[in-house]
């Protein structure tokens, strides 16, 4: 059996094609195949604004630069990748770490707690881990309560829904943030985006992206002015047009994703394998995660993970909690009281889950499973 990746791209001859004819054209850089991608973005997920950008830890960035100020209190999960909470840093701002639910998400109630107690605390960032979204009615709730700036990071999310609210439409948040990146949803290469429905958020967002400059209609023909320090976050035509083929293709790779969680739920059913949650249609499936609990078995989560790659099975861990990196205990993070994530990262994995995953490895990988746990 070949090697197994717990996520990959589907690139096929369209995606091919579409790039092959974006290099003959006259624009490389940010030209037509950019503006049409972030409409195309914007009608898929309802929101009014998108602005497409380099990546999606550079979306998170720009999104901060317009959201926060400078000691700016901000409540988030230790349970992301690294860029979630140090775009938060990027601004000089101030990350809470705060303890998850069962599903992987942020404790909203914890957040209200913390809300309550502390009335200087400004934002919420939350992620729609592994691609379940929010509870959108306690976002609501909480955004209107306490008059706080809420962005959700999607970078899991795209084409996810809860009780008919898009991820990405910005129903019940100031921003929300989309990653590209090959092991995601649709990829672009590298590429991300970033959605709102404020027309100020947005013209900001567009100013930040090349180097803080604008460009009127008054100007004489060669002048420019840089109002901002911005940075060169574009994003390329060809990296677009490579995101249109593969947002047309997103219900064929939802709808496999679906079928993958649904063969995994009725593989572990009953089983000392548990999945962080079964399918209900309110997740779009970026990662698959179970719990073993360890204590119970005689083989350890090192071992499982290397047994595993010895037989090209390529699991993976998302995440380690990021309050207790080093770089974040020097900042005099690390002892925050997160019972549910400490528990989460002893016993959770990730398992294979990305359209191209045939039956027949998909099939070897639980076998695999559970011959290497008995």
């Amino acid at each position: 059996m070949k090697f197994i990746p717990y996520g990959k791209q589907c690139i096929q001859e369209d995606d091919i094609d579409i790039v092959i004819e974006t290099l003959k054209s006259d624009f490389l850089t940010t030209g037509p195949k950019v503006k049409e991608f972030e409409n195309a973005i914007s009608t898929y997920c309802g929101a009014k604004y998108v602005v497409a950008v380099s990546n999606g830890t550079a979306a998170l960035h720009l999104a901060s630069l317009v959201l926060l100020k400078k000691d700016d209190k901000v409540l988030t999960t230790p349970n992301s990748f690294l860029a979630t909470s140090n775009s938060i840093l990027y601004v000089q701002a101030k990350p809470i770490f705060v303890d998850i639910s069962s599903d992987g998400n942020i404790d909203l109630d914890i957040c209200e707690e913390e809300l309550k107690k502390d009335k200087s605390i400004k934002a919420i960032y939350a992620v729609s881990f592994s691609g379940r979204m929010l509870n959108q009615d306690k976002l609501k709730y909480l955004k209107k309560t306490y008059n706080i700036t809420i962005l959700e990071d999607n970078a899991h999310s795209i084409g996810a829904a809860y009780n008919g609210i898009k991820s990405g439409s910005c129903t019940n948040s100031d921003c929300g943030i989309f990653s590209f990146h090959p092991v995601k949803h649709l990829t672009t290469g590298e590429g991300g985006a970033i959605s709102t429905n404020s027309k100020e958020i947005y013209e900001k967002l567009l100013q930040l992206r090349t180097h803080g400059m604008i460009k009127t209609k008054d100007m004489k023909p060669w002048e420019y002015e840089m109002r901002d320090l911005g940075f060169n976050y574009r994003i390329t035509d060809i990296q677009c047009a490579l995101g249109l083929t593969q947002l047309n293709k997103q219900v064929d790779f939802l709808q496999r994703r679906y079928e993958i969680a649904k063969t995994y739920d009725k593989a572990f059913k009953n089983s000392i394998v548990k999945p962080l949650y079964t399918f209900d249609g309110k997740s779009s499936y970026h990662l698959y995660v179970v719990q073993v609990d360890f204590t119970k078995l005689s083989i350890s989560k090192v071992d499982l993970f290397n047994q595993l790659r010895e037989k090209n099975i390529g699991i993976q861990l998302h995440y380690m909690p990021i309050n207790k990196q080093p770089y974040y205990k020097s900042l005099a993070y690390g002892n925050e009281i997160t019972p549910v994530m400490d528990k989460y990262y002893e016993e959770c994995f990730s398992l294979p889950m990305y359209p191209l995953l045939s039956s027949e490895e998909q099939e070897y990988v639980i076998k695999t499973l559970f011959e290497v746990l008995k």
